[in-house]
């Protein structure tokens, strides 16, 4: 992976380089599956930040939870929902405009005052194409995804995850990435595109 592959993967549609990490211990929580699942789901949880060297922790004082993941089949079942609206600004039009998009998926994030992730929410609307997915493969792919700020294309073309034998795994560089970001000595956040040889300067060391 070069520097100019790190970069445009924090590089949105827009020109805008933005890349930012958790700044505060990780609590999923889980809507709208059985129990099987949740375990599935939070165990993808547990393998990423444990590859992060991150954090999570039971609840988060200000939140409670401040990674919620829904499982739904119509995107209008969010707006019933008590409270989201005031957890995620704009809801309704949110909603009206992934209908519009026949979206499946969709993370929104909010932030700390120097720009590392505070909170996640991601939301999966589970339909015909995503009903096809293993458990494992969704969970793990959405975590990472979940992780860091990527780019809003940056998984438009390539997965972050790869098969191996009968196994849906991290691609390593993805995987590699993912801890050089996490490193203690970067910030949490950084819209400078020279961020990303910094990233890559860990990603060296760890070979």
């Amino acid at each position: 992976m070069t520097p100019e592959d790190i970069q445009s993967l924090f590089t949105r549609e827009s020109g805008e380089f933005l890349f930012a990490r958790w700044g505060r211990p990780i609590v999923p929580i889980v809507f709208g599956v059985e129990d099987e699942t949740l375990t599935t789901v939070k165990g993808a949880f547990e393998a990423v930040v444990s590859l992060a060297d991150h954090k999570m922790a039971e609840t988060d004082p200000e939140l409670g939870a401040n990674c919620m993941v829904f499982f739904f089949r119509d995107w209008k079942e969010l707006l019933e929902v008590p409270d989201l609206d005031r957890l995620v600004p704009d809801l309704a039009p949110l909603v009206d405009r992934l209908i519009a998009a026949d979206a499946n998926q969709y993370r929104v994030f909010r932030f700390e005052e120097d720009g590392a992730i505070r909170a996640a929410f991601v939301f999966l609307r589970m339909d015909e194409e995503l009903s096809k997915v293993p458990a494992e493969t969704l969970a793990l792919s959405q975590v990472v995804q979940t992780i860091l700020l990527w780019s809003d294309t940056a998984f438009r073309t390539q997965s972050p995850l790869a098969v191996a034998g009968e196994a849906t795994i991290l691609r390593p560089d993805i995987a590699g990435l993912i801890r050089a970001a996490y490193d203690p000595v970067l910030p949490g956040a950084s819209q400078d595109p020279a961020h990303a040889l910094r990233l890559f300067a860990r990603l060296q060391s760890q070979s």
